[in-house]
């Protein structure tokens, strides 16, 4: 999280929010939070609601949840997915950035199509 920490502000020049969610309950998240100042949203996850909407998986003899990035864009849709195969197996940030900056161009051409072929207006 020290990376994403450090590149936030590229995430804000994007107009991205980043949310983190944990398996911790909140008073652990929220002392994590503010020990590591860390400047995006967390969300603590105990009972794996979010877990389960999004199909993260749990490993037990892995020590848990494996990590998973969703990029959803504005309209709600999600455009990327990476499960992890263990705790390190995290995309770049310089990956996620790059997938943030080809969605303009992936939302217009979504509204073309559902437009019948017209540019969106």
């Amino acid at each position: 999280m020290a990376q994403l920490r450090q590149d936030f502000p590229e995430f804000v020049k994007r107009q991205t929010a980043v949310v983190v969610v944990g398996p911790e309950d909140a008073p652990a998240f929220a002392r994590y939070w503010a020990d590591n100042q860390l400047p995006f949203v967390g969300l603590p996850d105990p009972h794996h609601e979010v877990l389960k909407l999004y199909g993260q998986q749990v490993k037990l003899f892995k020590l848990g949840r494996m990590p998973a990035q969703v990029l959803v864009d504005k309209s709600g849709m999600v455009r990327f997915v990476h499960y992890g195969h263990d705790m390190r197996d995290i995309p770049e940030t310089a990956e996620m950035l790059e997938l943030i900056d080809g969605l303009d161009g992936a939302q217009r051409l979504d509204a073309e199509i559902m437009n019948g072929g017209e540019p969106a207006t």
